[in-house]
């Protein structure tokens, strides 16, 4: 009896419309995993063609695997110490950014002041300012500093710039939780600073950690400012580095693309291993009480 009645449930459930809408949202869903995955593939297998191969069909499969073009790719535009500019310039500044956006946002959260919404909504905005149109004061401030070709011109900069969205999501996280916890830690004699690191930012974890991911992702892909503010090898980042195979008359396009392949590995990584985080993180801090 019971299975019968599962039966005629499972077929009273699959009506035409139910059957064509199910279609739809798979046709859809494969839609856009093709359109997202198939460059990344393809970027992928053209990086192990030759030159010639790619000029020949450029969506052919490689006759031989040319694993050559990235060893190139390190050897040739030294993306080793590349890779260890990026690595150092966006941990440093995320973390500087968090710390900093963390204060901002519970000084925001939690104390009533004049203006506090007001100074917020000037902070948020912040996100919308195009970052291209501010290339010249930024270029002047660090040049007056006599910081530019610096990696610590980067790590300022960075910080800075991801303050807005940073501050936004933490700001949004910590309104989402009571205020009577700080409350009883109060009362139990823990003073303001023992508040915020032991018990604020453990309990705005997830907010933290989704500002975190996307200012190290920033970080690592940005170029504009990379290219506007350095000029030595020595403080070039991997995202300069796949210039390297681009000049004036010729262009190693695989070996260009082997590079490319090894600079985007670390944001899917990234994103692969903190989505859950980043995802609730977004929710959480949109809901409050």
């Amino acid at each position: 009896m019971g299975k019968t009645a599962k039966n005629n449930k499972i077929q009273a459930q699959l009506t035409p419309k139910t059957v064509v809408l199910k279609i739809v949202k798979w046709i859809l869903i494969l839609f856009f995993a093709f359109y997202t995955l198939f460059p990344l593939i393809w970027l992928f297998i053209t990086s192990l063609k030759t030159n010639a191969e790619y000029f020949d069909n450029p969506f052919t499969l490689p006759a031989v695997p040319q694993i050559q073009n990235y060893v190139n790719a390190f050897t040739q535009a030294n993306l080793g110490r590349m890779i260890v500019n990026s690595v150092t310039v966006s941990l440093a500044g995320t973390f500087l950014n968090v710390m900093a956006a963390a204060m901002a946002a519970y000084a925001i959260s939690r104390f009533a002041f004049k203006g506090k919404e007001a100074l917020f909504a000037l902070i948020s905005a912040g996100v919308m300012v195009p970052l291209n149109a501010l290339m010249v004061p930024y270029f002047t401030i660090f040049s007056k500093a006599g910081m530019l070709d610096s990696l610590n011109s980067l790590r300022i900069l960075y910080a800075a710039i991801g303050l807005p969205i940073s501050i936004f999501i933490i700001r949004g996280f910590m309104d989402s939780f009571p205020r009577e916890i700080e409350e009883a830690a109060y009362i139990d004699g823990c003073g303001f600073y023992g508040r915020f690191f032991r018990l604020v930012l453990p309990l705005s974890k997830t907010g933290i950690v989704t500002a975190a991911t996307f200012e190290f992702l920033t970080c690592w892909n940005e170029f504009v400012y990379a290219n506007l503010l350095t000029s030595s090898p020595a403080t070039k980042t991997i995202q300069i580095g796949v210039r390297y195979f681009t000049n004036q008359f010729t262009t190693d396009y695989v070996s260009m693309y082997a590079a490319i392949v090894i600079a985007i590995i670390p944001s899917v990584v990234g994103y692969v291993l903190f989505q859950e985080q980043i995802i609730s993180g977004l929710t959480a801090g949109a809901v409050k009480g």
